[in-house]
């Protein structure tokens, strides 16, 4: 046996994709980090050993604008383009080129944390170091850091350290939790395994094994959605061992999971009752997905009340948006639906508090472990908001080393610093504003070469195909509203003389994209008319603040609205039809807005829509000092459409009254949030890459009075975030052309960063 010492600036246990984006994040903030992991890839309950699908705030499109950015929204983006087709094995690879691509980390795959070291100094209860068991190089390693990362899921380095934590259900009274029990008790939600299966094109025969089920003496035939060409996460129901303890019967559960695979495989191919001739069993897993263990216990644990009601925690480092998805304790057996959802009307925020320890002064935790109750766990469990957390953790840690403080320290007096720097990473955080004292752009006067000053997808996408869409049932239009609204125009067909009602709604105190609040109702007398003909709405509004409302045209026989296949930035079309993600096998309320507003049916398709006075929500001035994700609005400049000539580019500039030395330059582009990505199934976009993405830019400057020289040049450009490290003195502008987008006909910046 060897032995070896491992020092590093963090050590984040957990080979997740909490703990993958807590080690990116952090190395990225110039942090040695050591990556110990159990498996030997990388991903957790997302790779190919379990290959759950990678899903979070966009809840399979029901939320809006809501996929993650930072570490977790650069590995849906890259694995759009690598792997359309959603192959695990190729997820395993995206996830660890990430890893690779990040010089200070080094990664211990095979590594098994079981013995931690902990002491009592200076009055506070610190982890000093983790030993791990590497079972193929029969290597015990000592792990020695500042910081320690707890991203393992069942939460194993912070129970051996002593870690506050909490397993099973809390009762209804503790949290004022309607969903929750009225009395706590230790159910869990149970673990999964999946299975793949491919049409050979010939018959195949399938003789089941001595240990497959009888399902037919269960209730799985009768309570189960079961197809014969679904695989994969599509039976993420096979659910069992929430009355056990997951990990110390984890045998037990595994056991009787496959025991089941096998027995649904036997039912659908031998059956009669399934067209399944020609399939064959391809991939059975033998790890259980495990959901829920221990949940650790920080400052704050998020509460089902803080998901629904979208509380504004003022250390908001990341947000979720996935529904309150609980399951029924008896799993696959249970005959009600496997899970029971409840959303919340759009984001909402996590706070610091819940990703480290209240009792270890330098534990921090990242993944299905945070602090939470076993309620609000239900939204927050899912691995792209896990991803999301990885990150704020990683932050957190490295921001905590700089300044010499304790994680509660930053969460306190050093919150907006913590929060602006997750914002430069253009992390998962929404509702912050860019005040980073460092930024350059923000002493800028920005101007642009032009700018869209309208929402009528008919100038901003010349050319785009145009449908008329019947206004059998209401339809609620989402518009960015600057401080001032006279009145809106609505393209529409109209085959008789109607009478018009429509509404304007706010959309609520964290200005999500439903409507909340009714502000005004009109009725317009329409008549008829052989063409289509626009359609004046009074509708006025008044914010102090830009932000989004929801238009509602009520449902009118003989009308419809013009929509055009182009999609604008922060501007939906929300029939009144409920519609969740499909899934037959979950129970949803369709009475929630999100719910029953779906942007789903028409996501891609824009009304033909007019505000007065001409909009301000693309000015150039979005792109410096903004919010970097929808809020209130689109928050990024847009050119008008451009055309193809290198030569006339469309191009931000800054200038400065004064001379700038730089060293740096953080652009940020547009990968359209509002659309629903997914590492396995479910890809809702053709696009490998988003066509909105510039594709092709120049980074130029202009120096003590002389002409324009060039600095940066990139072609090809697929990603959201580029970090250009330069040397510029005396620079009194730069310059950003975009000679090319990915497809859209406009050039599209979030963010413009000057360091």
């Amino acid at each position: 046996m060897r032995t070896q010492n491992v020092e590093a600036d963090i050590t984040v246990v957990g080979g997740g994709l909490a703990g993958v984006c807590a080690a990116i994040s952090a190395a990225r903030l110039g942090k040695r980090v050591a990556l110990i992991g159990n498996r030997p890839v990388l991903g957790g309950n997302s790779s190919s050993e379990v290959r759950v699908w990678v899903v979070g705030a966009t809840g399979h499109g029901v939320q809006r604008f809501a996929r993650e950015s930072g570490v977790i929204g650069e590995l849906y983006v890259e694995n759009q383009y690598r792997n359309p087709e959603g192959n695990p094995i190729i997820w395993d690879e995206v996830v660890f080129d990430a890893v690779r691509a990040e010089p200070n980390i080094t990664v211990f795959l095979n590594t098994d944390v079981r013995e931690v070291d902990a002491a009592d100094i200076d009055g506070e209860r610190v982890v000093t170091a983790v030993r791990g068991w590497t079972m193929g190089s029969e290597t015990l390693t000592t792990f020695t850091s500042p910081y320690f990362l707890d991203c393992t899921g069942d939460g194993l380095v912070g129970h051996l350290a002593g870690a506050e934590y909490r397993i099973g259900r809390e009762a209804s009274h503790e949290f004022g939790e309607s969903w929750a029990p009225e009395e706590a008790d230790g159910e869990l939600l149970g673990s999964t395994i999946l299975f793949y299966t491919k049409d050979l094109g010939r018959p195949v025969d399938f003789v089941a094994p001595d240990s497959a089920k009888d399902i037919t003496k269960t209730p799985i035939p009768t309570s189960r959605i079961l197809r014969s060409g679904d695989k994969g996460a599509h039976y993420w129901w096979i659910e069992w061992g929430g009355h056990l303890d997951t990990v110390h019967d984890n045998e037990i559960i595994r056991d009787e999971l496959r025991s089941v695979i096998f027995g649904i495989w036997d039912y659908i191919k031998n059956s009669g009752k399934f067209d399944a001739a020609n399939l064959d069993l391809e991939w059975v897993g033998s790890l259980p997905g495990k959901r829920e263990y221990r949940r650790f216990l920080g400052d704050h644990m998020l509460s089902q009340n803080d998901i629904l009601d979208q509380i504004d925690h003022p250390d908001a480092v990341a947000f979720g948006g996935w529904s309150i998805d609980l399951h029924p304790v008896e799993g696959m057996y249970a005959t009600k639906a496997g899970a029971h959802q409840r959303y919340s009307n759009g984001i909402y925020g996590i706070p610091f508090r819940s990703y480290y320890s209240r009792n270890i002064a330098n534990l921090l935790l990242a993944g299905r472990d945070i602090s939470a109750t076993h309620v609000a766990f239900g939204s927050t469990r899912v691995m792209a908001t896990c991803g999301a957390g990885g990150e704020a953790a990683g932050t957190g840690a490295s921001l905590a080393l700089d300044l010499g403080v304790r994680p509660r320290e930053l969460a306190t007096a050093h919150v907006e610093t913590l929060r602006q720097t997750m914002l430069r990473q253009d992390a998962s955080v929404f509702g912050i504003r860019n005040s980073d004292p460092s930024d350059l752009a923000r002493r800028a006067v920005v101007t642009a070469s032009s700018t869209a000053r309208t929402l009528d997808p008919a100038e901003l996408a010349p050319g785009a195909r145009e449908t008329p869409f019947a206004l059998e049932r209401d339809l609620g239009i989402l518009l960015p509203v600057d401080p001032r609204l006279d009145h809106v125009d609505v393209l529409l067909h109209t085959e008789r003389d109607v009478t018009l009602g429509a509404s304007l709604w706010t959309t609520g105190h964290l200005q999500n994209a439903v409507p909340i609040d009714e502000r005004a109702r009109v009725e317009v007398e329409v008549p008829a008319s052989p063409e289509p003909q626009w359609v004046r709405l009074p509708l006025s509004w008044n914010p102090d603040e830009p932000e989004s409302v929801v238009v509602v045209l009520e449902a009118a026989e003989g009308v419809a609205v013009v929509l055009s296949d182009a999609q604008i930035p922060g501007v939906l079309a929300l029939p009144h039809r409920p519609q969740a993600d499909g899934d037959a096998n979950v129970a949803v309320d369709e009475s929630e807005s999100v719910i029953a507003w779906p942007a789903i049916p028409l996501r891609g398709r824009t009304p033909r829509v007019r505000v007065s006075p001409a909009t301000d929500a693309f000015d150039e001035s979005r792109a410096v000092a903004g919010y970097q994700r929808f809020y209130g609005g689109p928050n990024l400049w847009m050119s008008l459409p451009s055309g193809a000539d290198p030569e006339t580019a469309e191009s931000l500039t800054l200038e400065w009254s004064e001379s700038q030395r730089i060293r740096s330059v953080r652009l940020v582009f547009d990968d359209d949030t509002d659309v629903e990505l997914n590492t396995l199934h479910h890809h809702r976009t053709p696009d490998r890459i988003f066509p909105e993405l510039v594709r092709d830019y120049v980074l130029e400057v202009c120096e003590d009075g002389g002409g324009w020289r060039e600095i940066v040049r990139v072609g090809a450009n697929r990603r959201r975030q580029r970090v250009h490290e330069t040397s510029a003195d005396d620079v009194q502008a730069l310059r950003l052309r975009v000679l090319a987008t990915n497809g859209a006909p406009q050039a599209r910046v979030v963010s413009i960063r000057v360091y």
